[in-house]
């Protein structure tokens, strides 16, 4: 009888994580996540891109369970094609987020995502998507963001690095929103308390698996929470130093088959 695997789940980030720099996951990863459930695991996707830009890519993995999208603020389920758990962030302290910042910065350039299954990524004039494969709408003003319920904003700066304009806008923001750093030119602003560890937390409990069964892969700052929350955390080599800083494990990067490699080793081979 085979031995049961030591992590019941698997988490993993897409972006600079299981995906490569094509949008695409490789062979090998495709046959770990596949051995991985023949071991009786679940694979879990925990991305900060919203649901209608992650349904195509979990089809391509062929996933049709959960997922946990925009940061930690929905929990999707694939099969169904439905948000099962979203929180928003309410427009109005979005807009007055936007001017802390700004009054700190001056101006910066915003985007957001729309909540909803088939909520839309509007972009201000100014603002350049930092994966220009991801499909957005751009809008003529900035109120024109605030058309319809959103799960988050993102910021763009012409100057400032990443860590710098994260750094100010959460000593501006403070209480009122939480500020992440999920990849290059990604910095935003999602509901105040909403991590991915909040999303990774309520998917896990609908599956019935713990915490310490839970083994999650990542990138950057925004996967920290997450690896707090997990039993083992595995940072890409590609990964943020602050991410690294905190991980249990450092596996090769998204374009050597980090992941591959470490669930290989972890679960046995058929």
């Amino acid at each position: 009888m085979a031995p049961t695997p030591a992590y019941a789940l698997i988490a993993t980030d897409l972006d600079g994580t299981l995906l490569r720099g094509d949008d695409t996951v490789s062979d090998r990863s495709l046959a770990a996540l596949a051995r991985v459930a023949r071991a009786g695991a679940r694979h879990l996707v925990v991305t900060g891109r919203p649901a209608p830009r992650v349904r195509p890519l979990l089809a391509d993995l062929g996933c049709t369970g959960l997922a946990v999208c925009g940061q930690g603020a929905q929990v999707y389920d694939a099969g169904g094609d439905r948000l099962l758990w979203s929180v928003r962030l309410d427009r109005e302290l979005a807009e007055t987020a936007l001017g802390k910042i700004e009054a700190e910065v001056g101006q910066v350039y915003a985007a957001v995502d729309q909540d909803g299954v088939d909520g839309l990524t509007l972009i201000e004039p100014g603002y350049r998507m930092p994966h220009p494969t991801l499909p957005a709408v751009r809008v003529a003003r900035r109120d024109d963001l605030w058309c319809a319920p959103i799960s988050k904003v993102l910021l763009r700066h012409t100057s400032l690095s990443d860590d710098a304009l994260a750094a100010v806008a959460r000593a501006a923001v403070g209480s009122l929103a939480t500020v992440t750093m999920s990849g290059p030119g990604t910095v935003e602003l999602q509901p105040s308390g909403v991590t991915k560890a909040t999303g990774l937390a309520l998917a896990a409990e609908r599956l019935g698996i713990g915490a310490a069964r839970t083994l999650a892969f990542g990138d950057m700052p925004n996967d920290i929470p997450m690896f707090g929350w997990a039993g083992r955390g595995v940072a890409m080599a590609n990964a943020h130093p602050e991410l690294k800083a905190v991980a249990d494990e450092i596996t090769l990067s998204n374009e050597d088959d980090g992941i591959a490699v470490v669930l290989e080793r972890l679960f046995p081979t058929d």
